[in-house]
């Protein structure tokens, strides 16, 4: 175990000098991880995210601009048809739609509808044709300012409605936005699209926005080649309604759609389908409608703040930091222990060296002390009988303060257990007289040992010739601190038999065993004086601190 123990070191390793730093530090890594962890999934889920929004931003405009191609398309071959005839009248317009339409629908758009170039001087003529074959209440409106050189009224617009009624008899080269529109189509020939307005169906200035689609009817070529602008077949478009027939609502998932003019003055908003939750991840995508720039903005819809697979990720790392934690807390709690048990068993090691120690050197001051006692009684015994019981005396006293030492584990000793040891024998007859007092004061082994001697032998010598002798005699011990580390002892015989002086000046064995063995053991001298109302007896003995005696310092 010696070898063991030599081989060990025992100063503590890292771990276990922060033995809650390294549990919480490992806890603190595994969350990192699994907190990385997270980050990836999000991050990852979010691409995902706006891949699909991209993908449903694609899907979007591309069914937008399909539904204004195939208006696009009807709107070029009703051109191609009106341009063959030398006046459209409302027969042939509405058969022509109808047939156009066979299913009722308009792809989106209000109908189509036929607007007629008229000069400014035959406004009256038409009005007057239009009231007697097509609509009783057919005027041009507004009126047009005297610089105009003609009007482009709506003659037709189909499905007849009420709704689209409103339309009817409007000029369309009145407003700016739809002139600047049938100007751009003239010159290309081509289905041009207007920018926001409020249409004339709405029947109100401030109405939801749309926008229309013009394709001008040309007369067929005269001989030179030329060609005149006979009109415009028109197809009026509510934004809103637009939007809403152009998406399939069950494969936006929640998105939201806004749809916005796109033009010198910024971005107008014309429709708009609220997301489910607004989330603030928003796409834009760029889209032409008939040579008019629109722009589609995709808003995804609002998505937990982490997905299942990252509530996964973190719960599992949590339970895995947890369960680290708690391991890293043991291993390094039974580390210290260990460390501390090694310590343990060192220590008890080097206090049994010291017991060995201690106890060869306290058996050979007790041999010294019982072959000096010996010595003296041998040569102070006047018979075998009274060298027997003088020996086995003195030799009992050893023993009872042994047995306090041993009690005590060879610690401190009290003094007031000492004397009531050493007077043990005396205090139990009612007619002796014994007064002990003092304050709680701990003696060393050895000086323990002294004191137990001296008081043996001064109630041995009371008991046969002094106080303890008769029943009125009186023994009074009493002890004090006289100093930091010094003790007064003091002993007092009254009320026993008178001292005879020839006795007070023979020096007996017990005076010479308290004057010389114990005075020299206790390292100060003893005054012993034989007074005429009974022996006085001052031991001064050391109080020294635990440091200087103690074989064992309490285990770690």
């Amino acid at each position: 175990m010696e070898k063991l123990l030599a081989s060990k070191k025992l100063s503590p390793r890292w771990y276990e000098r922060f033995p809650r730093a390294v549990p919480v530090g490992i806890f603190s890594l595994t969350m990192a991880v699994a907190l990385l962890s997270v980050f990836a999934i999000e991050t990852a889920e979010d691409r995902r995210q706006s891949a699909l929004i991209a993908q449903t931003a694609q899907t979007i405009a591309s069914g937008l601009e399909r539904r204004s191609n195939a208006n696009a398309a009807y709107l070029r071959a009703s051109a191609a048809l009106f341009a063959t005839q030398q006046m459209v009248e409302a027969p042939l317009f509405r058969t022509f739609i109808r047939q156009l339409h066979l299913d009722g629908r308009y792809v989106g758009s209000d109908g189509i509808g036929w607007a007629m170039k008229v000069s400014r001087d035959d406004i009256p003529t038409v009005e007057s044709i239009m009231r007697r074959d097509a609509d009783a209440g057919f005027t041009v409106r507004p009126a047009p300012p005297p610089a105009q050189p003609y009007v482009t009224p709506v003659m037709f617009l189909e499905p007849d409605t009420l709704r689209n009624r409103r339309a009817v008899g409007f000029d369309m080269t009145s407003e700016s936005v739809r002139r600047t529109a049938m100007k751009a189509a003239e010159r290309s020939g081509q289905p041009t699209a207007t920018g926001h307005v409020v249409l004339q169906q709405e029947g109100r200035p401030g109405g939801p926005q749309g926008f229309l689609v013009f394709m001008p009817v040309f007369s067929l070529p005269n001989e030179d080649g030329a060609r005149n602008l006979r009109g415009y077949v028109f197809s009026p478009y509510n934004a809103q309604q637009f939007l809403q027939t152009s998406v399939d609502a069950g494969h936006l998932s929640g998105a939201g759609i806004r749809l916005y003019d796109q033009d010198a003055s910024g971005l107008t908003l014309m429709a708009a389908i609220a997301p489910s939750e607004v989330s603030g991840q928003v796409i834009r995508r760029p889209m032409e409608i008939s040579g008019h720039r629109f722009l589609l903005e995709i808003e995804a819809p609002a998505t937990p703040m982490l997905s299942t697979m990252s509530v996964m990720t973190l719960l599992f790392g949590l339970l895995v930091a947890t369960l680290l934690l708690v391991l890293a807390r043991l291993l390094t709690q039974q580390a210290m222990e260990d460390r501390i048990a090694l310590a343990w068993f060192e220590q008890q090691s080097s206090i049994r060296n010291s017991l060995t120690r201690e106890l060869n050197h306290r058996v050979k001051n007790t041999l010294a002390n019982v072959l000096s006692i010996v010595s003296l009684t041998r040569r102070r015994a006047t018979s075998l009988t009274d060298f027997a019981d003088s020996l086995e005396g003195r030799i009992r006293a050893l023993s009872a303060t042994h047995d306090l030492l041993t009690q005590s584990d060879w610690g401190t000793t009290p003094v007031a257990m000492v004397i009531k040891a050493e007077l043990a024998p005396y205090a139990q007859d009612v007619h002796r007289h014994l007064d002990i007092e003092g304050p709680e004061v701990e003696l060393a082994p050895n000086d323990a040992l002294s004191l137990g001697l001296a008081i043996h032998e001064l109630a041995t010598n009371a008991a046969k010739y002094g106080a303890l002798a008769v029943e009125q005699g009186r023994v009074s011990i009493s002890w004090q601190m006289v100093g930091e580390n010094l003790a007064r002892i003091e002993w007092i015989e009254r009320g026993g038999p008178a001292i005879d002086l020839e006795t007070k000046r023979k020096r007996g064995f017990g005076t010479e065993l308290i004057e010389k063995i114990v005075a020299h053991e206790l390292r100060n001298p003893v005054d012993l004086r034989f007074e005429a109302e009974g022996v006085r007896c001052i031991l001064l003995i050391p109080v020294r601190r635990r440091n200087d005696f103690a074989i064992r310092q309490g285990r770690a």
